[in-house]
C-alpha cells in the first residue's frame, strides 16, 4: 500500500497508522471482522486531505450501524470534549470517577489555606487520605497543558496542605491536576519530581483518565446519539453527567421530550453494559 497522510487535530501532517484505528476499533469491543471491514473501507478512501477527525466521523458512523454500545464506547474521548462549554460538568464527571473509587468527594469549594482562600475544584478524602485535585477541560483535542500549570497548582496546593496542618489535618494528602488532553513533557518530568499526580488522556500508562473511565464504566451523557447537544446542555446545567445516572434514575429525564425517554434509557443501558 502506498503511503498515505492525515491531518491530526493539532495541525501537524503526518503518516497514517492503521494500526491506531484498528486499536481504538478494538478497545470499543469491536470483533476483529468488524475491525477488518471498517479499515479497509476508511483505507480506501483516504487522500491528502483527510483528517483524523474525518476518519474518527466515518468510523463512528460504521460502528454506529452495527452497535449503539461499540459506539458509544468508541466515541469516548470525543464525549469527553464535550464536557463543555464551561469545566464544571468535567469537574462533576471527574468527582464521579473518584467516588467509585470510595473517595467522599465534594466539588467546587473553598478552602482556607495558609495565607490565602483557593477555590478547589475536587476535594476526596478517605479516612486516612486526601485529594485536592484541579481539572481543566479543553475542548481541542491536541491541547497539551505545558509546565506552567503544575507550577500553578502546586504552589496553591502547599498553600492549602499548610492551612490545613495548621487546623489539625493528619491525613496523608496528595495534589492532582486532572486534564482531559495531554501534558507537554515538561509539565510531566514536572510532577514526577515532585510527586504530583498527573492525569490526563493517556498518562500515565497505568491510571490514565480513558483506563479509569473503562474500567470504572462509568460513561458520560455526552456518548449518546439520542440526545441533541442542547439536551445534553440542559442537564450537564442540573450536574447530570452521567448515563448511570438516567439509567438510575429516569426521573431525571423530566425536562427532556416524554417522547424520547424510552430510546434514551435503552441507549443507556446498552453502553453501561460495556464496561469492562
Amino acid at each position: 500500500m502506498s503511503q498515505k497522510w492525515v491531518k491530526k487535530a493539532s495541525g501537524e501532517i503526518v503518516e497514517f497508522d492503521e494500526n491506531k484505528l484498528r486499536q481504538s476499533l478494538f478497545n470499543s469491543g469491536a470483533s476483529e471482522e468488524l475491525i477488518g471491514t471498517i479499515t479497509y473501507k476508511i483505507l480506501n478512501e483516504l487522500d491528502e486531505t483527510t483528517s483524523t477527525r474525518s476518519i474518527y466521523k466515518k468510523a463512528y458512523q460504521l460502528l454506529r450501524s452495527s452497535s449503539q454500545k461499540l459506539a458509544g464506547k468508541y466515541k469516548l474521548k470525543n464525549a469527553i470534549l464535550e464536557l463543555g462549554p464551561s469545566g464544571y460538568p468535567f469537574e462533576h464527571f471527574v468527582g464521579q470517577l473518584l467516588a467509585y473509587q470510595g473517595y467522599d468527594v465534594e466539588v467546587g469549594i473553598e478552602v482556607q489555606g495558609k495565607c490565602l482562600k483557593h477555590e478547589v475544584d475536587i476535594f476526596a478524602h478517605t479516612d486516612n487520605h486526601l485529594i485536592v485535585g484541579e481539572c481543566k477541560h479543553h475542548r481541542n483535542a491536541g491541547y497539551k497543558s505545558d509546565v506552567k500549570i503544575p507550577l500553578y497548582v502546586h504552589s496553591r496546593y502547599n498553600d492549602i496542605v499548610n492551612g490545613l496542618r495548621s487546623s489539625g489535618e493528619k491525613r496523608d494528602s496528595e495534589c492532582w491536576i486532572i486534564i482531559n488532553t495531554r501534558f507537554t513533557s515538561d509539565a510531566e518530568q514536572y510532577g514526577q519530581c515532585y510527586g504530583l499526580k498527573l492525569v490526563s488522556w493517556d498518562y500515565p500508562k497505568k491510571g490514565s483518565l480513558r483506563e479509569r473511565i473503562e474500567l470504572s464504566g462509568l460513561y458520560p451523557i455526552t456518548c449518546l446519539f439520542s440526545l441533541t447537544k442542547k439536551e445534553k446542555q440542559v442537564l450537564m446545567e442540573e450536574d447530570i453527567v452521567l448515563c448511570q445516572q438516567l439509567s438510575k434514575n429516569p426521573e431525571l429525564l423530566g425536562p427532556i421530550d416524554p417522547r424520547k425517554h424510552q430510546k434514551v434509557l435503552a441507549e443507556c443501558e446498552e453502553i453501561c453494559s460495556a464496561s469492562f
